[in-house]
Protein backbone atom coordinates (compact mmCIF):
# COMPACT_ATOMS: atom_id res chain seq x y z
CA UNK A 1 0.00 0.00 0.00
CA UNK A 2 2.82 2.40 0.89
CA UNK A 3 4.67 1.56 -2.31
CA UNK A 4 1.54 2.08 -4.36
CA UNK A 5 0.75 5.39 -2.67
CA UNK A 6 4.32 6.56 -3.30
CA UNK A 7 4.05 5.54 -6.91
CA UNK A 8 0.79 7.45 -7.27
CA UNK A 9 2.31 10.53 -5.67
CA UNK A 10 5.37 10.33 -7.92
CA UNK A 11 3.13 9.90 -10.93
CA UNK A 12 1.03 12.87 -9.94
CA UNK A 13 4.01 15.14 -9.32
CA UNK A 14 5.92 14.00 -12.39
CA UNK A 15 2.75 13.98 -14.40
CA UNK A 16 1.90 17.49 -13.34
CA UNK A 17 5.14 18.71 -14.85
CA UNK A 18 4.41 16.65 -17.94
CA UNK A 19 0.93 18.18 -18.19
CA UNK A 20 2.55 21.59 -18.48
CA UNK A 21 5.20 20.38 -20.93
CA UNK A 22 2.99 18.24 -23.18
CA UNK A 23 1.30 21.26 -24.78
CA UNK A 24 4.70 22.32 -26.09
CA UNK A 25 5.77 18.88 -27.32
CA UNK A 26 4.10 18.50 -30.69
CA UNK A 27 3.50 14.98 -31.98
CA UNK A 28 5.69 14.06 -34.94
CA UNK A 29 3.33 15.19 -37.64
CA UNK A 30 2.53 15.38 -41.29
CA UNK A 31 5.41 17.73 -42.01
CA UNK A 32 7.66 14.68 -41.80
CA UNK A 33 5.51 12.56 -44.14
CA UNK A 34 7.73 10.68 -46.56
CA UNK A 35 10.83 11.10 -44.41
CA UNK A 36 11.13 7.33 -43.95
CA UNK A 37 10.13 6.36 -47.46
CA UNK A 38 12.14 3.37 -48.68
CA UNK A 39 13.35 2.49 -45.17
CA UNK A 40 12.63 -0.82 -43.43
CA UNK A 41 11.91 -0.68 -39.70
CA UNK A 42 11.35 -3.47 -37.15
CA UNK A 43 9.29 -2.60 -34.06
CA UNK A 44 9.02 -5.28 -31.39
CA UNK A 45 5.77 -5.43 -29.41
CA UNK A 46 4.03 -3.34 -32.07
CA UNK A 47 0.45 -4.57 -31.71
CA UNK A 48 -0.45 -2.24 -28.82
CA UNK A 49 0.65 0.69 -26.68
CA UNK A 50 3.92 2.46 -27.46
CA UNK A 51 4.88 -0.03 -30.16
CA UNK A 52 1.63 0.42 -32.07
CA UNK A 53 1.84 4.21 -31.83
CA UNK A 54 5.46 4.13 -33.02
CA UNK A 55 4.61 1.84 -35.95
CA UNK A 56 1.62 4.02 -36.92
CA UNK A 57 3.70 7.18 -37.19
CA UNK A 58 6.57 5.52 -39.06
CA UNK A 59 4.03 4.02 -41.47
CA UNK A 60 2.58 7.51 -41.92
CA UNK A 61 6.07 8.71 -42.78
CA UNK A 62 6.36 6.12 -45.54
CA UNK A 63 8.38 3.34 -43.88
CA UNK A 64 8.09 -0.37 -44.50
CA UNK A 65 7.26 -1.42 -40.94
CA UNK A 66 7.64 -4.96 -39.64
CA UNK A 67 5.40 -5.60 -36.64
CA UNK A 68 7.35 -8.16 -34.60
CA UNK A 69 4.85 -9.59 -32.12
CA UNK A 70 4.36 -12.64 -29.93
CA UNK A 71 0.67 -13.03 -30.80
CA UNK A 72 0.30 -13.14 -34.59
CA UNK A 73 -3.50 -12.84 -34.39
CA UNK A 74 -3.38 -9.62 -32.39
CA UNK A 75 -0.64 -8.29 -34.64
CA UNK A 76 -2.75 -8.97 -37.75
CA UNK A 77 -5.68 -7.15 -36.11
CA UNK A 78 -3.44 -4.18 -35.29
CA UNK A 79 -2.09 -4.13 -38.85
CA UNK A 80 -5.62 -4.14 -40.28
CA UNK A 81 -6.60 -1.26 -37.97
CA UNK A 82 -3.50 0.73 -38.95
CA UNK A 83 -4.23 0.22 -42.65
CA UNK A 84 -7.82 1.40 -42.13
CA UNK A 85 -6.61 4.46 -40.23
CA UNK A 86 -4.16 5.29 -43.00
CA UNK A 87 -6.87 4.93 -45.65
CA UNK A 88 -9.19 7.22 -43.67
CA UNK A 89 -6.47 9.83 -43.29
CA UNK A 90 -5.82 9.78 -47.02
CA UNK A 91 -9.54 10.05 -47.74
CA UNK A 92 -9.88 13.06 -45.45
CA UNK A 93 -6.90 14.66 -47.17
CA UNK A 94 -8.54 13.82 -50.51
CA UNK A 95 -5.52 11.83 -51.66
CA UNK A 96 -5.87 8.87 -54.03
CA UNK A 97 -4.67 5.48 -52.66
CA UNK A 98 -1.31 5.81 -54.43
CA UNK A 99 -0.79 9.51 -54.93
CA UNK A 100 2.23 10.53 -56.92
CA UNK A 101 5.03 11.41 -54.54
CA UNK A 102 3.06 10.34 -51.47
CA UNK A 103 4.80 8.17 -48.87
CA UNK A 104 4.29 4.49 -49.68
CA UNK A 105 4.19 2.95 -46.22
CA UNK A 106 3.80 -0.81 -45.86
CA UNK A 107 3.02 -3.12 -42.94
CA UNK A 108 4.42 -6.63 -42.52
CA UNK A 109 3.49 -8.95 -39.64
CA UNK A 110 6.00 -11.46 -38.29
CA UNK A 111 5.86 -13.64 -35.21
CA UNK A 112 8.47 -13.00 -32.53
CA UNK A 113 8.36 -14.36 -28.99
CA UNK A 114 11.19 -12.78 -27.03
CA UNK A 115 10.67 -15.34 -24.26
CA UNK A 116 11.97 -18.00 -26.65
CA UNK A 117 15.48 -17.92 -28.11
CA UNK A 118 14.28 -20.44 -30.68
CA UNK A 119 11.62 -17.96 -31.80
CA UNK A 120 14.14 -15.11 -31.92
CA UNK A 121 16.45 -17.17 -34.14
CA UNK A 122 13.60 -18.20 -36.43
CA UNK A 123 12.44 -14.59 -36.75
CA UNK A 124 15.93 -13.35 -37.60
CA UNK A 125 16.46 -16.12 -40.13
CA UNK A 126 13.20 -15.14 -41.85
CA UNK A 127 14.11 -11.44 -41.85
CA UNK A 128 17.58 -12.10 -43.25
CA UNK A 129 16.13 -14.26 -46.01
CA UNK A 130 13.35 -11.86 -46.99
CA UNK A 131 14.60 -8.34 -46.23
CA UNK A 132 17.52 -7.04 -48.31
CA UNK A 133 17.96 -4.10 -45.95
CA UNK A 134 17.18 -3.06 -42.38
CA UNK A 135 17.38 0.65 -41.56
CA UNK A 136 15.98 0.83 -38.04
CA UNK A 137 15.53 -1.70 -35.23
CA UNK A 138 13.33 -0.54 -32.34
CA UNK A 139 13.58 -2.76 -29.26
CA UNK A 140 10.27 -1.76 -27.72
CA UNK A 141 8.57 -4.89 -26.31
CA UNK A 142 8.69 -5.51 -22.59
CA UNK A 143 7.30 -7.31 -19.55
CA UNK A 144 6.52 -5.27 -16.43
CA UNK A 145 6.55 -6.56 -12.85
CA UNK A 146 5.04 -9.96 -13.62
CA UNK A 147 4.79 -12.80 -11.07
CA UNK A 148 7.84 -15.05 -10.98
CA UNK A 149 7.99 -17.16 -14.10
CA UNK A 150 10.62 -18.34 -16.53
CA UNK A 151 11.12 -18.10 -20.26
CA UNK A 152 11.24 -21.15 -22.51
CA UNK A 153 14.99 -21.25 -21.95
CA UNK A 154 14.81 -21.01 -18.16
CA UNK A 155 15.53 -17.30 -17.65
CA UNK A 156 13.61 -15.07 -15.24
CA UNK A 157 10.90 -13.59 -17.46
CA UNK A 158 11.64 -9.87 -17.15
CA UNK A 159 15.40 -10.25 -17.60
CA UNK A 160 14.84 -12.84 -20.33
CA UNK A 161 12.39 -10.80 -22.42
CA UNK A 162 13.46 -7.23 -21.73
CA UNK A 163 17.19 -7.84 -22.01
CA UNK A 164 18.27 -11.26 -23.28
CA UNK A 165 15.67 -11.63 -26.03
CA UNK A 166 16.50 -8.22 -27.46
CA UNK A 167 20.22 -8.85 -26.96
CA UNK A 168 20.10 -11.91 -29.19
CA UNK A 169 17.75 -10.25 -31.68
CA UNK A 170 20.04 -7.26 -32.11
CA UNK A 171 23.20 -9.32 -32.46
CA UNK A 172 21.68 -11.61 -35.08
CA UNK A 173 20.56 -8.61 -37.16
CA UNK A 174 23.72 -6.53 -36.77
CA UNK A 175 25.30 -7.50 -40.08
CA UNK A 176 22.16 -6.52 -42.00
CA UNK A 177 22.07 -3.20 -40.14
CA UNK A 178 25.73 -2.62 -41.01
CA UNK A 179 25.10 -3.47 -44.66
CA UNK A 180 22.24 -0.94 -44.68
CA UNK A 181 24.15 1.88 -42.98
CA UNK A 182 23.52 4.58 -42.06
CA UNK A 183 21.13 2.72 -39.80
CA UNK A 184 19.82 3.01 -36.25
CA UNK A 185 19.02 0.92 -33.20
CA UNK A 186 16.57 2.36 -30.67
CA UNK A 187 16.25 0.77 -27.22
CA UNK A 188 13.27 1.53 -24.98
CA UNK A 189 14.22 1.55 -21.30
CA UNK A 190 12.62 3.23 -18.28
CA UNK A 191 13.38 5.79 -15.61
CA UNK A 192 12.91 2.94 -13.16
CA UNK A 193 16.41 1.74 -14.06
CA UNK A 194 17.45 3.98 -11.16
CA UNK A 195 16.17 1.41 -8.67
CA UNK A 196 17.99 -1.54 -10.19
CA UNK A 197 21.39 -3.17 -9.94
CA UNK A 198 22.87 -5.96 -12.04
CA UNK A 199 22.92 -8.89 -9.63
CA UNK A 200 25.52 -11.08 -11.29
CA UNK A 201 25.25 -13.59 -8.45
CA UNK A 202 21.58 -14.28 -9.19
CA UNK A 203 20.60 -12.99 -12.65
CA UNK A 204 17.70 -15.45 -12.81
CA UNK A 205 16.44 -14.36 -9.37
CA UNK A 206 16.26 -17.95 -8.18
CA UNK A 207 17.47 -17.09 -4.68
CA UNK A 208 15.21 -14.09 -4.24
CA UNK A 209 12.53 -12.56 -6.48
CA UNK A 210 11.27 -9.02 -6.20
CA UNK A 211 9.26 -8.11 -9.29
CA UNK A 212 9.95 -4.38 -8.98
CA UNK A 213 13.70 -4.86 -8.58
CA UNK A 214 13.83 -7.35 -11.45
CA UNK A 215 12.07 -4.93 -13.79
CA UNK A 216 14.48 -2.16 -12.82
CA UNK A 217 17.42 -4.53 -13.28
CA UNK A 218 16.24 -5.38 -16.79
CA UNK A 219 15.86 -1.69 -17.68
CA UNK A 220 19.34 -0.93 -16.36
CA UNK A 221 20.56 -3.83 -18.48
CA UNK A 222 18.97 -2.17 -21.53
CA UNK A 223 21.01 0.98 -20.93
CA UNK A 224 24.27 -0.87 -20.28
CA UNK A 225 23.68 -3.00 -23.39
CA UNK A 226 23.18 0.09 -25.54
CA UNK A 227 26.29 1.69 -24.06
CA UNK A 228 28.52 -1.31 -24.78
CA UNK A 229 26.98 -1.78 -28.23
CA UNK A 230 27.68 1.87 -29.10
CA UNK A 231 31.36 1.30 -28.32
CA UNK A 232 31.42 -1.81 -30.50
CA UNK A 233 29.67 -0.07 -33.40
CA UNK A 234 32.01 2.94 -33.48
CA UNK A 235 32.97 3.68 -37.08
CA UNK A 236 30.28 1.46 -38.65
CA UNK A 237 27.71 4.23 -39.26
CA UNK A 238 25.22 2.23 -37.17
CA UNK A 239 24.02 4.19 -34.15
CA UNK A 240 22.32 2.99 -30.99
CA UNK A 241 20.50 5.16 -28.48
CA UNK A 242 18.31 4.41 -25.49
CA UNK A 243 15.28 6.25 -24.14
CA UNK A 244 12.67 6.39 -21.45
CA UNK A 245 9.11 7.14 -22.62
CA UNK A 246 7.88 8.58 -19.34
CA UNK A 247 4.74 7.36 -17.57
CA UNK A 248 2.37 6.12 -20.25
CA UNK A 249 -1.15 4.68 -20.21
CA UNK A 250 -0.61 1.22 -21.70
CA UNK A 251 -1.41 -2.38 -20.76
CA UNK A 252 2.19 -2.92 -19.60
CA UNK A 253 1.04 -2.72 -15.97
CA UNK A 254 -1.52 -5.51 -16.29
CA UNK A 255 0.28 -7.57 -13.63
CA UNK A 256 -0.05 -4.86 -10.97
CA UNK A 257 -2.83 -5.51 -8.49
CA UNK A 258 -4.42 -2.23 -7.43
CA UNK A 259 -6.73 -2.34 -4.37
CA UNK A 260 -10.38 -1.73 -5.23
CA UNK A 261 -10.61 1.35 -3.01
CA UNK A 262 -7.58 2.97 -4.65
CA UNK A 263 -8.41 2.03 -8.24
CA UNK A 264 -10.70 5.06 -8.91
CA UNK A 265 -7.92 7.38 -7.69
CA UNK A 266 -5.36 5.55 -9.80
CA UNK A 267 -7.57 5.80 -12.89
CA UNK A 268 -8.08 9.53 -12.26
CA UNK A 269 -4.34 10.11 -11.90
CA UNK A 270 -3.68 8.01 -14.98
CA UNK A 271 -6.08 9.88 -17.24
CA UNK A 272 -5.10 13.27 -15.85
CA UNK A 273 -1.34 12.98 -15.80
CA UNK A 274 -0.01 9.97 -17.73
CA UNK A 275 1.01 10.30 -21.35
CA UNK A 276 -1.06 8.75 -24.10
CA UNK A 277 0.73 6.07 -26.17
CA UNK A 278 1.08 8.57 -29.01
CA UNK A 279 2.77 11.07 -26.69
CA UNK A 280 4.92 8.38 -25.11
CA UNK A 281 6.10 7.18 -28.52
CA UNK A 282 7.49 10.54 -29.62
CA UNK A 283 11.05 9.91 -28.44
CA UNK A 284 11.17 6.51 -30.16
CA UNK A 285 9.94 8.13 -33.37
CA UNK A 286 12.43 10.98 -32.98
CA UNK A 287 15.41 8.65 -32.52
CA UNK A 288 14.28 6.44 -35.40
CA UNK A 289 13.78 9.21 -37.95
CA UNK A 290 15.03 12.67 -37.03
CA UNK A 291 17.96 14.21 -38.90
CA UNK A 292 18.84 15.95 -35.62
CA UNK A 293 20.30 12.71 -34.21
CA UNK A 294 22.06 11.53 -37.36
CA UNK A 295 25.40 10.12 -36.20
CA UNK A 296 24.53 10.45 -32.49
CA UNK A 297 25.17 7.23 -30.59
CA UNK A 298 25.41 5.89 -27.05
CA UNK A 299 23.12 8.54 -25.56
CA UNK A 300 20.06 8.48 -23.30
CA UNK A 301 16.95 10.46 -24.23
CA UNK A 302 13.63 11.53 -22.74
CA UNK A 303 11.00 13.80 -24.33
CA UNK A 304 13.16 14.04 -27.47
CA UNK A 305 16.09 15.51 -25.53
CA UNK A 306 19.33 14.03 -24.27
CA UNK A 307 19.32 13.39 -20.52
CA UNK A 308 21.96 12.49 -17.95
CA UNK A 309 22.35 9.06 -16.39
CA UNK A 310 23.30 7.86 -12.93
CA UNK A 311 26.92 6.65 -12.65
CA UNK A 312 25.83 3.00 -12.40
CA UNK A 313 24.31 3.25 -15.88
CA UNK A 314 27.63 4.50 -17.29
CA UNK A 315 29.88 1.86 -15.73
CA UNK A 316 31.80 0.44 -18.70
CA UNK A 317 33.22 -2.48 -16.72
CA UNK A 318 29.72 -3.61 -15.67
CA UNK A 319 28.45 -3.11 -19.23
CA UNK A 320 31.28 -5.25 -20.63
CA UNK A 321 30.74 -7.97 -18.01
CA UNK A 322 27.00 -8.03 -18.70
CA UNK A 323 27.67 -8.30 -22.44
CA UNK A 324 30.08 -11.21 -21.97
CA UNK A 325 27.68 -13.12 -19.71
CA UNK A 326 24.72 -12.40 -22.00
CA UNK A 327 26.61 -13.83 -24.99
CA UNK A 328 26.96 -17.11 -23.13
CA UNK A 329 23.40 -17.14 -21.81
CA UNK A 330 21.86 -16.75 -25.29
CA UNK A 331 24.29 -19.16 -26.93
CA UNK A 332 26.32 -16.73 -29.03
CA UNK A 333 29.39 -18.04 -27.22
CA UNK A 334 29.80 -21.51 -25.81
Amino acid sequence: MVALSSALLAAALGGGLWLVARRYLRPAGRAAAGLMRGKTVIVTGANSGLGRATAAELLRRGARVILACRDRGRAEEAAAELRREQALERARAQLPPAAEGAPAGELIVKELDLASLRSVRAFCQEVLQEEPRLDVLINNAGVFQCPYMKTEDGFEMQFGVNHLGHFLLTNLLLDRLKDSAPSRIVVVSSKLYKYGEINFEDLNSELNYNKSFCYSQSKLANILFARELAHRLAGTNVTVNVLHPGIVRTNLGRHINIPVLIKPLFNLVSWAFFKTPVEGAQTSIYLASSAEVEGVSGKYFGDCKEESLLPKAMDDSVAKKLWDISEVMVGLLK
